[in-house]
């Protein structure tokens, strides 16, 4: 019994991680009709505070969150751990201040759809007003 047991405990455990790795985030602007392309080493310069010629305000979905994990894993390539003690860091210097912050996915496009000019990440699939353009999807 108790390998049968373990023997679906593997089973789901590897199901868990295909699943996992296959879901897809698109990054989103609000670009008032300007035409843009981002590559991802672009993208991942905005989110971590550099300078773009983009001039988009990078905003994310608050720590914790799934998606924001798949995000930081598949386009800014750090660990949540390490871009919190990057961001305290450059807080603590005052040399720069982290991307907006919202709760969730909803609140993410509403705060794209009110804000031009303003840049945020959410799963793929979510139905998108009008106004936001779909710029780089994760492999």
């Amino acid at each position: 019994m108790s390998k049968s047991v373990f023997a679906v405990f593997i089973i789901s455990f590897i199901f868990c991680a295909f699943a996992q790795g296959r879901e897809r985030v698109v990054v989103v602007a609000h670009l008032a009709d300007q035409p843009v392309s981002l590559s991802k080493g672009e993208i991942r310069n905005i989110f971590m505070g550099g300078v773009s010629e983009s001039n988009l305000a990078p905003v994310e979905i608050g720590s914790g969150s799934h998606i924001r994990v798949i995000f930081n894993t598949h386009v800014i390539g750090l660990p949540e751990s390490r871009i919190q003690s990057y961001w305290a860091q450059m807080k603590f210097s005052g040399r720069n201040k982290p991307p907006t912050s919202v709760d969730s996915v909803d609140e993410m496009i509403s705060y794209l759809n009110e804000n031009e000019a303003s840049i945020g990440y959410l799963p793929e699939g979510v139905e998108l007003p009008d106004s936001l353009t779909v710029i780089f999807t994760t492999d």
